[in-house]
């Protein structure tokens, strides 16, 4: 029988695998200043960093990926909510037993039922007034959620599915109250977490303080976090190296920057790692006029992606396909996998070449542009790109304006498909192909923004999240990933490394290398004497 479970005292041994408590120093308030205005604070209901980086210590899991280390994998599984779990023998059944005595912010106990119903609302089955559900694909598997009493609940899947609890334990998968609305978890969550919302003042800060009743003693170590939302980038790189803050925000630093920074502050500590954060082009395939396949190939053709991963990422960015590509992920394509994939393999003139023919064919020529609106986000990282493709789609006779869009915005624009082309940045919940395969590229999901739909794509994609055999299952993905880029579903430009600073007194804070959503829990993060 094929059986995994790991019991209270291993996780007692887990939870001891920090430094000594008599090492830390509680209180005091972490300042960060955050980069942009968080659509809401309800970490379900969105699909970015400013919500989840932000709001993720109000919350638990049931089970989460050890923050204190680099990499988010299945083999640093750690014990939240859930005590232990157990499969069954054809693992399409998991069973959890949960942790006793634990109370949301506003003094109610947790039970299983806040499982069920959390689960129930994430799927459709179940209405809380979310305005929507963006990783519902993740649980395209997920056939019910059993309440065993209080303190236990099973998910049943429909079949097996090796990243299922990987899935579980990301930074989007937070446990909600029942009892708590929709409306109220997107301006004052209520969770279980370390830190409860004390404020949340749109376009100027959030304020999170310690819960006293907090469910592991002794922490959170902090009384408060305070963020500061400056949207300027030099603004808040100045206010940094000024010392008004302890923290950068998470991975908001470019490579220029961060030498900046260095070189301004030297006693800053900082990390420049891979972010599993991808830069594309997102073609709207049910407006003309790219719902012709032609016009997509010669526009992904057009790219210069080895100059953009200069011009942005001072060569640090690497070209790749949907996935992250090794040696940082697990999953994602290599140079050699690339060579003969559109905009990919040849030089930039010959790609170039072949995309003016295709868009002379079509009628379009220099005196006959043909003129598109390229939609994307209010921060540089998003801005910076999109202005570079907009020069290179000059060289096919495209004639493109920029539509800058705020956050608050970008995501019901990109949601309602009110757009044609646009410039994206995406991340992954966690490094596993499902969760990019079944959110951005399953027929009808709410983040396939492009309405891409292949049959053959879903068949393999079934095949592949149900496959035990890790061999295998890296050959099929393999597959998945070219024939996506040879489909031109969405023209990838390059995988990101991103920057995050923070001056000496700051402890306990680990920067993940493979997701920039799992490492932001904070309850372990304390204050040095300066």
């Amino acid at each position: 029988m094929l059986r995994r479970m790991l019991s209270a005292g291993l996780a007692a041994l887990l939870g001891a695998m920090v430094l000594p408590a008599a090492a830390q120093t509680g209180g005091g308030t972490l300042r960060v200043y955050h980069r942009d205005n968080p659509p809401s604070a309800s970490i379900h209901e969105e699909a970015t960093i400013s919500t989840a980086a932000a709001f993720m210590g109000v919350f638990n899991n049931l089970f989460i990926f050890d923050q204190s280390m680099e990499r988010a994998t299945t083999e640093n599984l750690t014990p939240e909510l859930a005590t232990s779990w157990t499969w069954n023998d054809d693992q399409t059944r998991l069973t959890l037993r949960l942790r006793g005595g634990v109370k949301w912010h506003d003094g109610k106990p947790f039970t299983s039922a806040d499982v069920k119903c959390t689960w129930d609302t994430v799927t459709g089955r179940r209405n809380a007034g979310w305005r929507k559900s963006p990783r519902r694909g993740w649980y395209s598997n997920l056939q019910e959620v059993v309440t065993n009493g209080e303190h236990e609940v099973t998910f049943v899947l429909g079949r097996p599915q090796p990243s299922f609890m990987s899935i579980l334990a990301s930074g989007f998968s937070a446990v909600y109250p029942c009892h708590v609305d929709g409306r109220v978890m997107r301006q004052a969550p209520i969770g279980t977490g370390p830190f409860r919302m004390a404020e949340f003042r749109p376009n100027a800060s959030i304020r999170l303080v310690r819960n006293p009743d907090y469910w592991r003693p002794g922490r959170p170590y902090l009384d408060a976090i305070e963020y500061r939302i400056i949207r300027n980038r030099s603004t808040r790189s100045l206010a940094f190296v000024a010392g008004e803050f302890d923290m950068t925000f998470p991975y908001d630093l470019s490579p220029a920057v961060l030498r900046e920074i260095r070189e301004q502050q030297p006693r800053a500590e900082c990390r420049m790692v891979p972010s599993n954060v991808a830069t594309q082009i997102l073609i709207n395939r049910e407006q003309a006029p790219f719902d012709n396949a032609d016009v997509r190939r010669a526009i992904s053709l057009a790219v210069d992606r080895q100059s953009l991963i200069e011009i942005m990422g001072e060569g640090q960015f690497v070209r790749s396909g949907i996935l992250l590509p090794p040696p940082n992920g697990a999953w994602g394509l290599t140079p050699e996998d690339l060579a003969d994939v559109p905009g990919y393999g040849r030089t930039v003139e010959e790609n170039r070449a072949e995309a003016r023919a295709v868009m002379q064919r079509l009628g379009y020529s220099a005196e006959r542009p043909l003129r598109i609106k390229v939609f994307t986000r209010e921060l540089p990282s998003y801005r910076d790109p999109a202005v570079i493709v907009i020069d290179h789609l000059k060289s096919i006779h495209i004639e493109a304006t920029l539509e800058i869009q705020d956050t608050s915005i970008w995501y019901t624009t990109m949601g309602r498909r009110a757009f044609g082309l646009a410039v994206n940045q995406s991340g992954l919940g966690l490094d596993d192909p499902d969760t990019v395969f079944y959110e951005g590229f399953a027929c009808g999901s709410e983040r396939n923004y492009e309405n891409y739909c292949n049959p053959e794509v879903t068949r393999r994609v079934n095949e592949q999240s149900a496959t035990l055999d890790p061999a295998r299952r890296r050959s099929l993905v393999r597959e998945i990933d070219l024939l996506l880029q040879r489909d031109v579903a969405r023209p990838m430009l390059y995988h990101g490394t991103a920057g995050t600073c923070w001056y000496p007194h700051v402890r306990g804070i680990t920067v993940g290398v493979n997701s920039i959503y799992n490492h932001w829990r904070m309850e372990d993060a304390w204050l040095a004497p300066r």
